[in-house]
């Protein structure tokens, strides 16, 4: 789906979105943000690179922190429950991952984890192996997959509620 069009949909369904971004500082928001008529939707970005961020900004325990790390799905969903919680949107979508270069043997360059959270719903997690494609492609992959998951529940509300 064309940015675009997932704006102008969740405009019409009266959603309103915030993202919770770690290895993409910033671009999902960005993306939606390059939208004309993107404040009817957008609320705000948080970009929480740090382990403080995380904890400070959008609520993640400290104790999941160090129990899974921060590139766990564990992790992308308390990411994606604070943004809702604290930006009182409808919807958020969350990523924490390693761009690269780097990472291990445990959690390689190209993994990705992804939360989305609605309003009144336990969050959805799913982690992406994009490979050791590049830092700007795993960044670049991430931000795509993440608004194609708001596409996503955007259908699934437009479905629930008739929109």
């Amino acid at each position: 789906m064309d940015t675009g069009e997932l704006i102008k949909r969740a405009a019409a369904a009266g959603i309103t979105i915030a993202t919770a971004e770690s290895c993409t500082g910033g671009m999902i928001a960005a993306a939606l943000t390059d939208i004309p008529g993107a404040s009817a939707v957008v609320d705000r970005g948080f970009v929480t690179y740090s382990n403080a961020a995380k904890m400070q900004m959008l609520g993640v325990s400290a104790d999941t922190l160090d129990a899974v790390g921060a590139v766990s799905e564990e992790v992308a969903a308390e990411m994606a429950i604070g943004a809702v919680r604290n930006a009182g949107v409808t919807l958020a979508v969350s990523v924490t991952g390693i761009a690269g270069p780097g990472g291990s043997e445990f959690k390689p360059e190209g993994r990705v984890c992804f939360g989305l959270a609605r309003t009144g719903r336990a969050a959805e997690t799913e982690t992406v192996e994009f490979g050791a494609i590049g830092r700007a492609n795993v960044r670049a992959a991430t931000c795509d997959h993440a608004l194609e998951l708001l596409a996503q529940a955007i259908s699934q509300i437009e479905r629930e509620t008739g929109s």
